[in-house]
């Protein structure tokens, strides 16, 4: 969509801002302005993306072998998390069929996905130092793991259920009573045990019982997340014995039906826009910039979480999801940090300043050097995902994006970091994070 010489309204450019393709079509924008060195934070060494795909590749022989049918069946989502050390979800929905009245394929669909929706938005950087221990195992989790697996035990308990018998559901009524000393108990937050963004996260919880109220054409009269199952067979079709579901309706209905629940940032033509972002380098590339001309999306979360249902809908209730060529891979600091360690990006002199502990640059998300670094992400794992393919002898449709950034990039920008930063393992880059965007 090009908005150069047109007037077009502001509304209808955050309307566009807030679709899957215009994700891709700016950040490409971005990544043309570093081919040409004019980038303002970060220099761009492509010839570097050989020795990243190589390192992916030899993670993925490592992990699989040259079997990538495993990676499929467990592709790039929250289940992944769910899962650490133990699994938990198959179990839990086997324990359902158990139930005196158990419920049908549908509700346990309805269920998982109530699950997966919390727990995709606790999901965001918990710090370096933060960990959960689970009491069953007396295994100890940290980071994103740690927070599936305390989400587990969240959902587990009720907290979200407005119904004491019914613990296994999530619904704007049990939601309005979250608060943040209950989400420090659940997630044992203490001053020695400390979390990044606890605030923010306990107020992600709390605002998305006011979306799913507000919205009932996509969660329903009683504001359940799985009552998108019912929104999206209305927006289906079947093709002989399967139904077929749009990705860009389950990102309709995630990105307006859960704009509510993020923190009032910036807002154009009265749309709020949630994970996106000025960058000063578009503006000054476009002669006669107009408004919303310098701003990149990412809806990091959303991705996410799109990500996450899609396996839901497809391995729990069968359904066939097209359109999954518009999801880009996610822009945050695994996959970043990657681009950093192995010198695809290197920032330029003094361009952040220096953390006095750490000794890493830092920044806020909402700053330029930080929007670059996203939007360059995005565009450089489309390209490593090509060349990791061109290494392993196959094409997209056997190795998908999310199988690439579940298998190779994600996993590898942990690797990468452990080996460079051993005392935290976190990334190149720190994000002073509000528990709402990464």
């Amino acid at each position: 969509m090009s908005l150069l010489g047109n007037a077009i309204p502001p509304s209808q450019t955050a309307r566009y801002l807030r679709t899957l393709p215009a994700i891709r079509e700016r950040c490409t924008r971005v990544h043309q302005l570093a081919q040409e060195g004019k980038l303002q934070y970060f220099d761009y060494h492509p010839e570097k993306e050989l020795d990243v795909a190589k390192f992916c590749v030899d993670i993925i022989k490592r992990n699989y072998g040259d079997d990538f049918s495993k990676i499929s069946v467990k592709p790039h989502g929250r289940w992944r998390h769910l899962d650490s050390g133990v699994e938990r979800v198959a179990p839990m929905i086997e324990k359902w069929s158990k139930e005196a009245n158990p419920p049908d394929v549908k509700e346990q669909a309805r269920r998982t996905i109530d699950l997966f929706v919390v727990s995709v938005l606790l999901d965001a950087g918990a710090g370096n130092v933060w960990k959960y221990t689970e009491a069953d195992t007396g295994l100890t989790f940290n980071r994103s793991e740690g927070l599936g697996v305390a989400s587990v035990h969240m959902f587990e308990s009720g907290l979200f259920s407005s119904i004491p018998d019914q613990p296994y559901q999530v619904d704007a009524a049990g939601l309005e009573n979250v608060t943040t000393e209950k989400t420090v108990t659940a997630m044992q937050v203490s001053e020695s045990n400390p979390m990044v963004g606890i605030e923010g996260r306990a107020s992600l919880l709390i605002n998305l019982s006011k979306a799913l109220k507000s919205s009932p054409e996509f969660f329903g009269s009683d504001g359940r997340p799985g009552n998108l199952i019912d929104f999206l067979e209305r927006e289906s079709k079947v093709e002989g014995d399967t139904r077929v579901v749009p990705i860009s309706a389950l990102w309709q209905a995630l990105v307006d039906g859960l704009n509510p629940i993020w923190p009032s940032r910036l807002s154009l033509g009265g749309v709020a826009l949630g994970d996106v972002w000025p960058c000063p380098v578009l503006k000054a590339s476009i002669a006669n910039p107009q408004q919303g001309d310098d701003l990149v999306p990412f809806h990091k979360l959303t991705g996410w979480l799109t990500y996450s249902l899609v396996e839901v809908l497809e391995k729990n209730l069968k359904w066939k999801i097209y359109g999954m060529e518009d999801m880009t891979g996610l822009p945050e600091y695994r996959n970043g940090g990657l681009l950093v360690d192995f010198g695809v990006l290197t920032l330029k002199p003094d361009a952040l300043p220096k953390d006095p502990k750490s000794g890493l640059p830092h920044a806020v998300p909402s700053h330029p050097a930080i929007v670059e670094w996203r939007a360059m992400t995005v565009i450089e794992l489309d390209r490593i995902a090509d060349l990791i393919r061109s290494q392993l002898g196959v094409n997209a449709a056997n190795l998908t994006l999310a199988q690439i950034l579940e298998s190779a990039t994600w996993t590898g920008g942990r690797e990468i970091a452990k080996i460079k930063r051993p005392e935290t393992g976190g990334p190149p880059i720190e994000i002073e994070s509000d528990g709402t965007v990464f």
